[in-house]
């Protein structure tokens, strides 16, 4: 009889310590995980064209020479000291 208690205490006892590595694999985090896996597995990588990147980096250049400057002539701020 004690040895169907203690058998019994041993099972309790590995499956507390098993619990979380099982419930990784067959609870609900383990379920979401393998259907975000899913929606993964369908999603396709779409390589952008070179021109598009030479088209932005013109607009860049141009965008910045049509900046206006300041000449040092046009920034005296010596009188308002």
């Amino acid at each position: 009889m004690v040895a169907f208690v203690l058998l019994g205490c041993a099972l309790v006892l590995i499956a507390g310590v098993e619990w979380p590595r099982v419930s990784a694999k067959i609870g609900s985090d383990a379920r979401a995980g393998r259907k975000r896996a899913r929606r993964k597995e369908a999603l396709t990588v779409i390589e952008g064209d070179a021109g598009r990147e030479d088209d932005f980096q013109a607009s860049v250049e141009r965008d910045l020479a049509n900046l206006p400057v300041l000449e040092e002539s046009d920034d005296d701020r010596s009188h308002l000291q």
